[in-house]
């Protein structure tokens, strides 16, 4: 979202207060606003303007939350500084404000003692989650779930370490039946559970997990890079509930303020519970560790260059919105998933449609019903390049056979996935809109017609 006059006025007041902190420094010449520069930025802001609304609430596509100006304000003050993070002398206010931040992310999952830090998103994080894991069980294999987020595959392939793909239930969960099997017969040294599959918004039970890992010997990773934050509110369903209960068991976490945290791109963080694993980051710089014997967050983290603009928007926004499951942040959740809901409850009044999970956050996907597969794949992208033009802007979900066919609303399967439609409703905002949103849904569905006037929907 654009920040406004007043927001502005604000920033500036806080540069100057910024300023006097340089003491008796020389003043710089500051760069002058020359003709040149504002026509460049000119442009700038007009090539900008080829984007989707991705702020406001008509937008139900990818998982983008705009972030809060409590955000955008600090990262630019900070910016202005222009702070390293990986070591002390390169961003020191901004690696206190970190360490800081990370602490209440770490505590927000039940966690006092931790090791941790910020990193550009989810991928980066996950995928020091599972090198360390690889350096602690060398020559094991990770196993995650077919619903998983890709990257983990791709990360193993890259730590070069066996991946094993588990089946999901009907819901989308990772099948423990099968995860038991595959422990029993293979060497799995990490397992990963996801608290909220990009697809399907699904969570994997992790408190079962955690019992499956008293009989086996395992790592237990939770990505929840999308999912994290739900641990704050209580209106999930049971079996949700309980999982997210559980994350303080885990061995490591993985968790994306970029996406319900209110921050900028890009902001993730990885946490892990057991503070020795310090020691497989361990490397020395010489030239770089030398005014303060305390452990610099480029001593623990892959990472080396890290912008303190991450930290200090972090810092800024735990300090308005404290991580409580009483306080505005965790009831602007509360209003994302009840946003799903009632979309989901809409979804189910219509004949032409079908859910195909239940959703647990605040993820809804639904298919067409159709005679085959490949009519109601035609279907869903019609409907969202319709709907797209009268500017609601969703998203498509491939679904495997395997996931759909138990819901009996395909007869013929002449292809062996269906598109499916799919709205990420992230926005509290979404809650106060939803009336409006359905009704507009309404109308393209109603209105799809060939120039013959006959209903093209099945």
């Amino acid at each position: 979202m654009l920040l406004d006059d007043e927001q502005i006025a604000l920033l500036a007041h806080c540069r100057r207060i910024l300023a006097d902190g340089a003491g008796s420094l020389p003043p710089l010449n500051a760069e002058p606003v020359t003709l040149e520069l504002r026509n460049v930025l000119e442009r700038t802001a007009v090539r900008l303007q080829d984007n989707f609304p991705y702020g406001h609430p008509f937008y139900l596509g990818q998982m983008l939350r705009p972030p809060h100006p409590v955000a955008l304000l600090a990262a630019m003050l900070a910016m202005t500084v222009n702070p390293n993070n990986h070591a002390y002398d390169g961003g020191r206010a901004t690696s206190k404000m970190e360490v800081d931040a990370v602490s209440r992310l770490a505590e927000m999952f039940g966690w006092k003692k931790h090791l941790g830090h910020l990193c550009s998103g989810g991928t980066v994080a996950n995928f020091e989650a599972l090198w360390v894991a690889r350096e602690l069980a060398s020559g094991m294999g990770i196993a995650a779930s077919e619903q998983a987020h890709y990257t983990h595959a791709r990360l193993s392939r890259v730590l070069q370490v066996p991946f094993y793909e588990v089946p999901c239930d009907t819901q989308g969960r990772m099948n423990l039946a099968v995860l038991e099997d595959l422990l029993q017969n293979n060497r799995i040294g990490t397992v990963v559970a996801t608290l909220g599959t990009t697809g399907l918004g699904a969570v994997d039970p992790l408190d079962e997990l955690v019992r499956l890992r008293s009989r086996y010997s395992f790592r237990l990773h939770v990505d929840a890079a999308y999912g994290g934050y739900f641990t704050l509110i209580d209106e999930l369903p049971s079996r949700t509930r309980n999982a997210f209960q559980a994350l303080s068991a885990a061995d490591s976490i993985v968790v994306d303020p970029h996406k319900h945290g209110l921050q900028p791109y890009g902001c993730g963080c990885v946490l892990f519970q057991d503070r020795s694993v310090a020691s497989v980051y361990h490397h020395s710089s010489p030239y770089t560790y030398f005014t303060s014997e305390d452990l610099h967050l480029g001593e623990i983290s892959l990472e080396c260059s890290r912008a303190g603009a991450a930290a200090a928007a972090l810092w800024a926004t735990l300090e308005l919105f404290p991580l409580t499951r009483t306080g505005r942040f965790a009831a602007d959740l509360a209003n994302c998933r009840q946003a799903a809901v009632q979309f989901a409850d809409w979804i189910r009044r219509h004949q032409a449609w079908q859910l195909v999970v239940e959703p647990e956050l605040d993820i809804v996907v639904w298919m067409f019903r159709s005679k085959t597969s490949s009519t109601a794949s035609r279907a869903a992208r019609r409907f969202f390049e319709k709907a797209e033009r009268e500017s609601l802007h969703l998203a498509l979900f491939k679904a495997d056979r395997s996931l759909v066919e138990p819901l009996d609303t395909i007869e013929t399967w002449d292809d062996e996935t269906v598109t499916c439609l799919r709205a990420c409703l992230l926005k509290p905002e979404h809650l106060e809109w939803m009336p409006e949103l359905c009704r507009r849904l309404q109308a393209v569905l109603e209105n799809d017609s060939d120039s013959s006037g006959i209903t093209t929907f099945p």
